[in-house]
């Protein structure tokens, strides 16, 4: 198994889309990216620790590919607004690349290149190195699931 793991807005809808996906064998929903260890889903939310909503995979790279959920990310999201998707404003929902390793970097920078002239606008996707990962609360992991 190996792990991925993304930014791309409200991280609900993106975990939601990612467990969909054949060969991820998990998908959990956390913060990455910011300076305050072991931070609540309210501190995030004031834009002050410098986490990023994010969802963390753990794939069976024998059954999807990391390009495949590079794929997967550029299509859930906007990655050309700043700081931005949808109504949710603020940096906690910027579109960013966590790799884990340099072969994800190398896939992420080639993924993000090819992307450039089809999208409408600049692309400002962070890419940088996976840092630690909180887990958010357990009332958000899954929590579109556990609202149908």
């Amino acid at each position: 198994m190996q792990k991925a793991t993304f930014a791309a807005g409200c991280f609900w809808g993106v975990e939601a889309t990612f467990r969909k996906i054949n060969g991820v064998h998990s998908a959990s929903v956390g913060y990455l990216g910011g300076d305050l260890d072991n931070p609540s889903y309210e501190d995030v939310c004031t834009g002050q620790t410098g986490h990023a909503e994010v969802v963390e995979i753990t794939y069976d790279p024998d059954v999807v590919q990391y390009s495949d959920l590079l794929d997967t990310f550029w299509d859930c999201h906007n990655p050309t607004t700043l700081n931005k998707q949808g109504l949710d404003v603020g940096t906690q929902y910027r579109s960013a690349i966590f790799f884990h390793d340099n072969e994800q970097k190398s896939s992420a920078e080639a993924s993000m290149e090819s992307k450039r002239g089809s999208c409408p606008a600049p692309i400002v996707t962070e890419i940088t190195p996976t840092s630690t990962f909180y887990r958010a609360e357990e009332y958000h992991q899954q929590y579109i699931e556990k609202r149908r």
